[in-house]
């Protein structure tokens, strides 16, 4: 339909509250001659609402106004594509092995039930409601802005890093493209005298600290003395791609092609974020469902291959005895956490872009049930995959399973390159791999652009591009001592400090701010506005009390669990490196209390009057546009629920 059309009010468009509803409201039996004003007057709203919807779109079309999702698929795809990320491939599979197989779905599901859904139903809905981003929607209780600034902090640093994570996948993309994949030999410039092709060699002497003469280089037996024996695939990763230094503590320069495909990654991340959501919502299609079509073809093709059933026993098979460990129940709950991406802010800034009247309950049971249903099928895949390669090196399967960027980009290349037709598979994973990294990074990205846009609307609303720009190049600058020759010992430190303990403090925070201080029944409300009924009692008794008792027990496993930074297993970071971990992890915790302390300090009155005075929503805290705010007498100019307008006949004047 035409734009001139819009703006004039000639269509009447799609209305929340259909005739039958708004008179069902009312509660009053009415006679033919009152439906029919009733009618008449509700044909009046449909038209005011249309007219108030068109200029709404104009606005979104000149840049001044909000934007929202263009369909209710693009929110559920982006969900699914920010939630399913690289950790769902690379780190659960491990986890299930190293924690009893099969029955580490016992715990892990646990954690889904009583952690990890509730906080994702709660910050969809959350977002939703206010339709703002992580930071501006603390107006729900102002001495808690701290908590948005600290969602913003984790994403900016997680940001940073997980873009280099994307250009090392761009890189082995691109090397795939080769009738035989350099890492597959040792008699590339890159390779040392302590290179070997068989990895069954390796294994033998994983009891001795050198090569002896049995050790096999280039297949021919040679005598090293003193030297340990490390894969091909291995040497390529650390000496032909990071070309790693000697530590954390010899930066080095920068790797030249590591820092193209850092400006490929992030040139591909605005060119898909320049009209926000608009066009994030449309490259999610393809970022969300790519990853399943290769695992699945990947599945299939594996599972027929000789060893394959091994490693899929491995993976499931499981030990009771390992549930009596408290770690076992720490590491479920720490992985749900990072695996839906609560607390990051990204759902909150998603779900802000949702229409008032998203299904938000039924995205965060969709999404969550996909998010952890993918952990488990990629579990599959990986280990008939380590099965197959412990089968072609006649070695155990836990003698090849690794995690990180140690499965990422050593065991699985020198998976792939055992398959038949091997630069074929190695590109379709690489190029799956970047799927997953990139869906969940333009969420990260967004979360940051929509915080700043939101604390100045009226200045950079019409101003995205530049503000998505500005973020993108500062973000690639601040990248680049990530791709210098010590670059992946910042990226491996950044990776298990910058978040952790702080997103489960967040989380703890957010549950208690909304479940007590605000109050269930306030939210409940607010939801009720939204989709159309309350939630029931399991997610008030959630908020209130589950689901902080075990946001509190695992905060205290992650406490419990901390150890020296370590890199590859065996270098300890040194006291710089060890400092730099605790600052980044104390960076987005300082920032928690500093806004409430200024709130304080402007407030007047006594101390506890100033404090009672900032736990309170702002009076522009609600629903983001007027026509919804009028559903509810709390935040209605009239102080009157849209539902309950009556005139003297008792004709329900709804509108």
């Amino acid at each position: 339909m035409a734009d001139k059309e819009k703006r004039q009010g000639l269509y009447l468009a799609p209305t929340r509250v259909s005739y039958n509803t708004a008179v069902n409201r009312s509660q009053i039996p009415m006679g033919p001659k009152q439906k029919r004003q009733a009618r008449r007057k509700f044909v009046q709203y449909v038209r005011q609402k249309s007219r108030a919807r068109a200029a709404k779109e104009a606005k979104e079309d000149n840049g001044e106004e909000r934007p929202e999702w263009t369909g209710k698929l693009d929110f559920l795809l982006s969900c699914i594509s920010y939630a399913v990320g690289l950790g769902n491939v690379w780190r659960f599979p491990y986890l299930c092995y190293k924690n009893g197989g099969g029955a580490f779905l016992v715990p892990y599901i646990f954690m889904l039930a009583f952690a990890g859904l509730p906080l994702f139903y709660l910050e969809l809905a959350f977002g939703q409601f206010s339709s703002l981003g992580p930071v501006s929607i603390w107006r729900i209780s102002p001495i808690f802005k701290g908590v948005g600034y600290a969602m913003v902090a984790i994403s900016m640093m997680v940001g940073i890093y997980y873009n280099v994570v994307i250009a090392y996948t761009l890189y082995y993309l691109f090397a795939s493209f080769t009738a035989t994949l350099p890492w597959l030999t040792c008699n590339n410039p890159w390779n040392t005298d302590a290179c070997i092709q068989d990895r069954s060699v390796l294994s033998a002497n994983t009891t001795n600290t050198s090569l002896t003469n049995s050790s096999l280089i280039n297949g021919t037996a040679v005598n090293h003395t003193g030297v340990r024996p490390v894969s091909a695939s291995e040497e390529y990763w650390r000496n032909g791609v990071l070309q790693l230094s000697e530590g954390f503590d010899y930066p080095g320069e920068v790797v030249w092609y590591l820092c193209l495909c850092l400006l490929l990654a992030w040139l591909l991340v605005f060119f898909c974020l320049i009209k926000g959501v608009q066009s994030a919502g449309k490259v999610v299609y393809f970022t969300s469902t790519f990853p399943y079509i290769v695992l699945t073809i990947l599945l299939i093709r594996c599972s027929i291959m000789d060893g394959a059933i091994d490693g899929i026993k491995f993976y499931v098979t499981p030990d009771f005895s390992r549930l009596q460990d408290a770690e076992v129940w720490g590491d479920a709950g720490i992985q749900i956490f990072f695996s839906l991406s609560v607390a990051w802010g990204g759902l909150i800034s998603m779900a802000s872009y949702n229409r008032f009247s998203q299904n938000c309950y039924r995205d965060s049971i969709i999404v969550s049930t996909i998010n952890c249903g993918t952990s488990i099928y990629a579990g599959f895949v990986i280990f008939s995959i380590l099965g197959f390669m412990a089968n072609e090196m006649g070695v155990d399967v836990k003698d090849v399973a690794d995690k990180g960027s140690g499965l990422a980009f050593v065991t699985y290349p020198e998976a792939v390159a055992r398959l038949p037709i091997s630069p074929l598979w190695s590109a379709l994973f690489f190029f799956m791999l970047l799927s997953l990294g990139l869906g969940t990074q333009f969420a990260i990205i967004q979360t940051i652009v929509t915080s700043i846009i939101d604390e100045f609307p009226e200045r950079l609303m019409s101003k995205r591009m530049l503000v998505t720009g500005l973020v993108c190049l500062v973000f690639f600058l601040l990248g680049l001592p990530c791709i210098t020759q010590g670059g992946n010992y910042m990226v491996e430190l950044m990776n298990d400090w910058s978040a952790g303990f702080s997103l489960m403090l967040i989380g703890l925070v957010e549950c208690v701010v909304i479940a007590w201080i605000y109050g269930t029944d306030n939210f409940f409300r607010d939801i009720e506005m939204m989709i159309g009924f309350r939630p029931n009692r399991w997610w008030w008794l959630c908020w209130k009390f589950l689901t902080p008792a075990v946001l509190l027990a695992i905060l205290l496993f992650y406490l419990i669990g901390i150890k020296p930074a370590i890199y590859g297993g065996r270098l300890e970071f040194p006291t710089s490196g060890q400092a730099l971990g605790w600052l980044m992890t104390l960076t987005s915790l300082v920032v928690i209390p500093l806004p409430g302390i200024y709130y304080i300090c402007k407030a007047e009155g006594t101390f506890m009057e100033r404090v009672r005075k900032v736990m309170k929503p702002l009076p522009e805290w609600g629903p983001h546009l007027e026509e919804n705010r009028e559903l509810d007498e709390r935040y209605s100019k009239k102080g009157i629920p849209l539902a309950d307008y009556r005139d003297a006949d008792n004709t329900p004047n709804i509108a």
